[in-house]
């Protein structure tokens, strides 16, 4: 039977001829027990650590600490905590708008092109191809957010629609690293709140009553989107400006009970023929 040092020698032969080994045993105390680990992760600290309580919904952070002296204390604290938690997932479908026309002076201006219009009649029927139970629609009140909310809103009969403000195209934060073009930061001090405003209406985990999982579409505008996006899964946000999204295309996020986020597309435009996908 081959000894320890055998088999560490054998995974660093192999390591040196395919480049590929994963794992290697820990050979060289005699003194602890074999242990397996993974070559990139040994000793490893996350830099950064998730707050569960990102969107002060948390059960634990809703309930007034109680001192518990008794078993009937322990159940009633449980009780109220149960009361708190989320049962359902929310998912938030971002849409961006169609192409545009950027020579436009004025918002009303700046309408859709004919391009834009066909990208949002492939964005409105691949979410009605996506067969959700939609729960709701909200889109910005500029032009070109508005105009490509209508034309998906045919395809999907029914769904309740809303405008917001808050949702407006904008400034979130100064990107890092820096995109080398002057401007102002009264545009940051002001658009920075709206829309950081906008991610707290929007994003959290469903309310303790809500017992069916919801489907919340959101037709705006490529730096809130991206903003979203990092605040959402916890990454830096200044990183907003390295997200590029096309014209129409959909990203899909999803919030569980726990307040965990998984993102489940980004960007995605493989609904429209090749020729028809654009950024600017």
């Amino acid at each position: 039977m081959p000894t320890v040092s055998q088999l560490h020698k054998w995974a660093l032969g192999l390591g040196a001829v395919s480049g590929t080994i994963l794992y290697y045993y820990n050979a060289y105390s005699k003194t602890e027990p074999l242990r397996v680990h993974n070559s990139w992760t040994t000793n490893y600290t996350p830099s950064v650590k998730w707050d569960h309580n990102w969107d002060r919904r948390d059960p634990q952070s809703l309930v007034k600490p109680m001192k518990v002296n008794d078993e009937n204390d322990e159940n009633k604290y449980n009780e109220k905590f149960e009361a708190k938690k989320a049962k359902a997932v929310r998912h938030i479908l971002l849409i961006r708008h169609g192409q545009y026309h950027t020579d436009g002076k004025t918002d009303i201006e700046r309408m859709l092109t004919e391009l834009g219009r066909k990208q949002a009649e492939a964005t409105g029927k691949r979410l009605a191809e996506l067969n959700l139970p939609y729960s709701l629609i909200v889109r910005s009140t500029m032009t070109r957010a508005l105009e490509t909310s209508q034309i998906i809103e045919k395809n999907l009969i029914d769904v309740p629609v809303e405008t917001d403000s808050l949702l407006v195209e904008g400034a979130p934060i100064p990107p890092e690293p820096p995109i080398g073009q002057w401007k102002s930061e009264r545009h940051f001090f002001q658009d920075g709140p709206r829309i950081e405003a906008a991610f707290r209406k929007y994003f959290h985990r469903a309310e303790p009553n809500q017992d069916r999982d919801s489907y919340t579409v959101l037709v705006c505008h490529a730096n809130v989107i991206r903003y979203f996006v990092c605040r959402a899964l916890q990454f830096p946000p200044e990183a907003w400006l390295r997200i590029c999204l096309k014209h129409g295309s959909i990203t899909w996020l999803c919030i569980l009970p726990s307040g965990r986020v998984t993102l489940y597309c980004l960007g995605d435009t493989g609904h429209m023929l090749p020729q028809n996908v654009t950024s600017s």
